[in-house]
């Protein structure tokens, strides 16, 4: 269907159709996750928060947690069928090579979410946890983490790297539909990189090396993203220049037949008269 043919009513409804899709999905996700969050709570005790004794300050703390992870690892098994429904949502108005092409994008954009989780965890996570605890044992603190207040910050930290490790995929498909210059992304480079790494700043510890830590991988994430958008905006334009000659040819053969049209006419009036 052309999405230019539609009324606002038959957009507000195809969207309410793809968002009841993806609801759908995420509820059967949901039952996943309920068995999935007790093995995984336990596993990030056990591994992750070995030296530290976790508290339940409310008597809703444990159901708490258990169902912030319920929900984050259905949202995980959820984001394929999300990212598809969004891409059919948004391609009708594109053309046929550039829907074929966008679609390969869903599996990269899932990989990358995985990626950006892990690096999340296993990386900023660990190095956040140990400047605090090393913070709170020069100042003699005594430390008493919450299970609930320890998950959710977890997610804080995790969560938003699965968001930002989309960047490559977002680049490459504004650019493979032509919204997006990757000039643009190297004229704007300074100042991009000033952005990630203030988001350095704001995540990880507040020091030099933790801040670097952060930093580094998003200036390679950034410029990953500058080369990949090279490569889409190019078939792009290589599609765009494809289209032009194929409209002109088809311009062309309409007025050839049209000439043709005329001449069939026009021969046609002369024996007439000559008849």
């Amino acid at each position: 269907m052309n999405p230019k043919e539609l009324t606002v009513i038959e957009h507000i409804e195809e969207l309410r159709k793809r968002l009841f899709i993806c609801a759908a999905f995420f509820v059967i996700a949901l039952i996943g996750g309920f068995y999935l969050a007790e093995p995984i709570i336990k596993y990030i005790q056990h591994e992750d928060a070995e030296k530290l004794t976790l508290n339940a300050f409310n008597v809703g703390d444990p159901l708490t947690v258990y169902l912030e992870v319920t929900f984050v690892v259905a949202l995980v098994i959820t984001s394929p069928i999300i990212l598809y429904q969004l891409w059919a949502f948004i391609t009708p108005g594109l053309h046929e090579t550039e829907r074929k092409a966008t679609l390969k994008y869903i599996p990269y954009s899932f990989i990358l979410f995985i990626g950006g989780l892990a690096f999340g965890y296993f990386i900023l996570f660990p190095n956040v946890m140990n400047f605090m605890m090393k913070l709170s044992n020069d100042l003699d603190i005594q430390q008493t983490i919450g299970i609930n207040e320890y998950f959710s910050f977890l997610f804080k930290l995790v969560v938003p790297f699965g968001l930002i490790f989309q960047l490559p995929v977002v680049t490459l498909f504004l650019a493979r539909i032509g919204l997006l210059n990757p000039k643009l992304m190297v004229k704007f480079r300074k100042y991009s990189y000033f952005v990630l790494f203030v988001l350095a700043v704001l995540l990880a510890p507040p020091d030099l090396i933790s801040n670097l830590l952060i930093a580094i991988p998003l200036f390679i994430l950034y410029e990953i993203s500058i080369v990949i958008a090279r490569i889409g905006y190019k078939k792009y334009e290589e599609a765009e220049a494809l289209r032009v000659k194929e409209e002109k040819e088809a311009e062309q053969r309409l007025q050839v037949e049209q000439a043709l049209a005329e001449q069939r006419r026009q021969i046609e009036e002369m024996r007439n008269i000559k008849g």
